[in-house]
């Protein structure tokens, strides 16, 4: 696994023109960011390029563009005026992807200057340049530059598009920003090298989901803690009754080959919240996690369970956690997700690490997210990485 990465602090970057992939996929609700988290991630690397005065070109996309009407709601001009409030500076913004007036705006920078481009993904709709890595699209951002590429984007880098392997393959310079350090370090040290004992835990929705997941870290993992809804797939599987309870039948031989493979290592919760009815209001009861109401349906981890779990996290030297215990958007379901969250950032002697997506937003939301060591910036991307994958924009990056 390709862990060793030249990052901007190996190269030479003053008065030079850097091509930087930042992953500024943020949510927005009528033009106004709802979550700002990545911006604030990809900070400190635009403020060592300011510093070091580089001439700073931004690249990102947002969203999934599809046809001419996505381009209204997902330009990037709300995104460089948060930006440029972030940085009490300017960021010349200019709306197209290629062209006269973004040439011209590059080379007019000076030194610790930045220019940000439009959304990456606006080259998608004649084609797909962007997200199929079109070679002639690589070349020309590419070109925009001296030569130099930072990648900060974890969040894509589990794909292969223009704005990342496009790019690195027609420059000198291909490096890390220092987000995508950091998720190189956290995540992939997880998988090459941790300290141990490395406890995981896993949730979310669905075991087919997962599976990468859960087969490398019955590999590399001391245990593997299991909540949230793929647990009821394995139970099913144990022969035990789940009631209305969220189940993938199709994926019962796999739930017996990864309990096989998996013996000891593998924890699930002694006790589920259940519920008669898909909502916060509805009866709740608190049962053996071997013997659920036919009527009711598993909505959370029980308190047994979650003490159970914390013993397992109070002993561990490397926790990573990636999914919801229960449904958390209700606060009725919460409490599993809110028990393992607050066991986590108890333990400060071990390095713990959520592997973003839902996880990351509960951390965020529920105000814990400086107790933990790092919070991935990337769902997809994380899963992919945990998995023991080589991901094509860390591959594309010179080795130190």
């Amino acid at each position: 696994m390709s862990i060793n990465k030249k990052t901007i602090r190996d190269i030479d970057v003053k008065d030079k023109k850097v091509i930087v992939r930042v992953d500024f996929n943020v949510p927005l609700k009528d033009a106004v960011i709802t979550d700002d988290n990545r911006i604030v991630q990809a900070l400190p690397t635009i403020n060592y390029l300011k510093e070091n005065g580089a001439k700073i070109i931004l690249c990102s996309h947002l969203g999934k563009v599809k046809e001419e009407e996505d381009k209204k709601k997902l330009t990037l001009a709300p995104v460089a005026k948060d930006l440029a409030q972030k940085l009490n500076g300017e960021v010349n913004f200019v709306p197209f992807t290629r062209g006269a007036e973004l040439e011209e705006a590059i080379n007019s920078l000076n030194p610790g200057e930045i220019v940000m481009f439009e959304n990456t993904r606006f080259e998608d709709i004649d084609g797909k340049k962007e997200s199929k890595n079109d070679e002639e699209l690589g070349k020309y951002w590419a070109s925009l530059s001296d030569g130099i590429f930072v990648n900060d984007a974890f969040g894509t880098a589990h794909r292969a598009h223009a704005s990342n392997v496009g790019i690195a393959s027609n420059v000198e310079n291909a490096v890390s920003g220092f987000l995508l350090e950091k998720e190189i370090k956290f995540i992939g040290g997880v998988v090459s090298n941790p300290a141990r004992p490395l406890v995981a835990i896993l949730g979310g929705a669905k075991v087919s989901d997962k599976i990468g997941v859960i087969k490398n870290l019955l590999n590399v993992a001391d245990y593997v803690l299991i909540g949230g809804g793929m647990n009821y797939t394995f139970l099913k599987a144990k022969g035990y009754e789940i009631g209305k309870s969220l189940c993938e039948n199709d994926k019962l031989d796999l739930a017996n080959e990864l309990l096989e493979l998996g013996k000891d290592k593998l924890v699930f919760p002694i006790d589920i919240n259940t519920a008669d009815d898909f909502s916060n209001d509805a009866n709740s009861k608190i049962v053996d996690a071997t013997n659920i109401d036919s009527e009711f349906e598993g909505l959370d981890i029980g308190p047994k369970a979650i003490e159970q779990f914390d013993k397992y996290i109070k002993d561990a030297s490397t926790v990573v956690w990636n999914g919801p215990m229960g449904v958390f958007e209700m606060p009725n379901f919460a409490k599993g997700t809110i028990g393992v969250c607050k066991s986590i950032a108890a333990n400060k002697e071990a390095t713990t690490i959520i592997g973003g997506g839902d996880s990351a937003a509960a951390a965020i939301q529920l105000g814990y997210a400086q107790d933990f060591t790092h919070i991935s910036t990337g769902g997809g991307a994380s899963l992919e990485y945990l998995e023991g994958k080589e991901l094509p924009g860390i591959v594309c990056l010179n080795e130190k």
